[in-house]
């Protein structure tokens, strides 16, 4: 295919990269790389060994010694440069990352293009890096904070994004004077060999240090166990289950690391009887069925007010007939496939489980075969009507399963259910009435870490800063001031008269 040979995609590919080489150990096993969209073999990845991590590690660190000296506007002069690369790459790495990941063309081109526009917010974040100053209670004293580079940030990317996050965490952390480390899912390597080959031009009309940009592709137990528990990593940006982030947060909490998680989502939209039902179908149909639910802002639960529940459902139903199946490369079909047959199966046993609880498969649920389907990784998106304390509802499954739910009374009530599982990542409400929307998004409303009124629970644009609470991990990413986390602050305190007085007014006299 061309635009694997545009990308620098062998047959035979090497899995750990300094920026500057590629290290070429071929006894730490291989992955071979299958595309959900067809079931053929695309390339092969050699892992990278523990002893290739360690040279790489440690040019990572040396470069960062080297990156932190460097004015931040002139990082992002550099980051400039590779959101100008990546515009000139957007369709081959597009179609790449549709192939291997499976979602569809449209969504794999929009995943480079936020690649493109969190670089161009980096670029001007690298003239916007501020500290604050504060008065001091000590006459001819001047107190303000501000921040340095962190050091080497390690990024832990899911398949499901096999670039977007990449980027939304190296191109903060380079401006703000950090070296990046990169692993990415075993399940999506070409994705990340691709950016790699991309970032090399860059990496050398500027004659950056080797190590700025680091890739290493190899299994967690091993090189991801070895990042966890590295010292020289003082920051782990985590994109995964809850279950992984939970191993994760207890190894580099150990040793005083800091992370950035984002873990399980469990998204709901309530549509209240004052909703606009013509935006807000749409809205939940894309939510829970676009990249077959395998965003972690996927919408899994709508809640429905009595009053508008059976026409909801019936729209629902609707809509969900004229969805088309098939091939992600072809830009009429709106869902592909899930990205492997294990996928498939956590999907056969939510929709086996919900019935087994009570609930009621209303549409879809099976695995498609035949022609077009040879992958085994195609299914139909289900809608199941259930209720929020079923088991399986309370989970997530990373699958396009809709659970619907009906609620009856004040907006409250719904609320109190969307809140009433253990995730807190997106949440929407589609309403026209301005109390239902204050309530929606107060104190004791939403208690996720995104609040929509009248849009869908996915496609957060970068411009604010993603994440969310309870076990989603409580990190930030992209947007806003989320650069923060990628700096270590510092409280800086000058005393330019000629007297030493304390704070609070203390007396030591000598």
């Amino acid at each position: 295919m061309e635009f694997l040979k545009t990308l620098g995609i062998k047959e035979e590919n090497f899995g750990a990269s300094s920026g500057l080489k590629w290290y070429q150990t071929k006894d730490c096993g291989v992955i071979n790389v299958v595309s959900p969209t067809d079931g053929k073999a695309i390339a092969k990845v050699y892992q990278c060994s523990e002893k290739d991590y360690e040279d790489i590690v440690s040019k990572a660190h040396e470069a960062y010694q080297y990156w932190r000296t460097i004015p931040a506007p002139k990082r992002g002069e550099v980051v400039r440069q590779i959101g100008l690369k990546l515009r000139e790459y957007k369709q081959p790495l597009g179609t790449l990352v549709s192939y291997e990941m499976g979602k569809s063309l449209q969504e794999g081109l929009g995943e480079v293009q936020e690649m493109i526009d969190i670089c161009d917010f980096a670029v001007g974040l690298s003239r916007q890096l501020y500290g604050s100053t504060m008065m001091s209670e000590r006459e001819k004293h001047r107190m303000y904070d501000q921040y340095h580079p962190l050091g080497v940030v390690g990024i832990i990317t899911a398949f499901n994004f096999p670039v977007a996050v990449w980027a939304w965490n190296s191109a903060l952390a380079t401006v703000c004077g950090d070296s990046n480390l990169w692993k990415p899912s075993s399940k999506t390597p070409l994705c990340a060999i691709a950016v790699q080959n991309i970032l090399a031009d860059v990496i050398k009309e500027n004659n950056l240090p080797e190590g700025l940009f680091s890739l290493i592709i190899g299994k967690g137990s091993t090189v991801g166990e070895i990042m966890l528990n590295d010292k020289r990593v003082p920051l782990v940006s985590l994109t995964g289950s809850t279950a992984i982030g939970k191993h994760a947060a207890e190894v580099i909490s150990k040793r005083f690391g800091k992370t950035i998680l984002e873990l399980g989502g469990n998204n709901a939209i309530i549509i209240t009887k004052n909703a606009d039902l013509k935006i807000a179908v749409p809205a939940v149909v894309f939510g829970a069925a676009g990249t077959a639910g395998q965003r972690c802002t996927t919408t899994r639960r709508l809640i429905v007010h009595e009053d508008v529940y059976e026409k909801v459902k019936e729209s629902l139903l609707k809509a969900y007939q004229s969805l088309k199946i098939g091939n992600p490369l072809d830009e009429k079909n709106h869902v592909g496939p899930l990205i492997d047959k294990s996928s498939v199966e956590e999907f056969k046993h939510a929709v086996k489980k919900v019935q087994e609880e009570g609930g009621k498969i209303i549409f879809g649920g099976g695995v498609l075969n035949g022609a077009g389907y040879e992958s085994g990784c195609y299914v139909v998106p289900a809608i199941a009507e259930a209720e929020n304390h079923y088991q399986i509802v309370q989970e997530e499954t990373f699958a396009p399963i809709l659970y619907l739910i009906k609620y009856k009374g004040e907006v409250q009530n719904a609320i109190d259910l969307q809140n009433n599982v253990v995730q807190g990542l997106s949440s929407s409400i589609f309403t026209n009435d301005m109390r239902e929307t204050e309530e929606f998004l107060s104190h004791w409303g939403s208690d996720c870490g995104i609040a929509n009124v009248n849009i869908g629970t996915s496609g957060a644009e970068i411009g604010g800063a993603f994440g969310g609470e309870k076990e989603t991990g409580g990190g930030r990413e992209s947007g806003s001031d989320a650069w923060k986390q990628y700096m270590r602050r510092q409280t800086n305190t000058i005393n330019f008269g000629t007297k030493l007085p304390l704070a609070q007014g203390i007396k030591f006299e000598v």
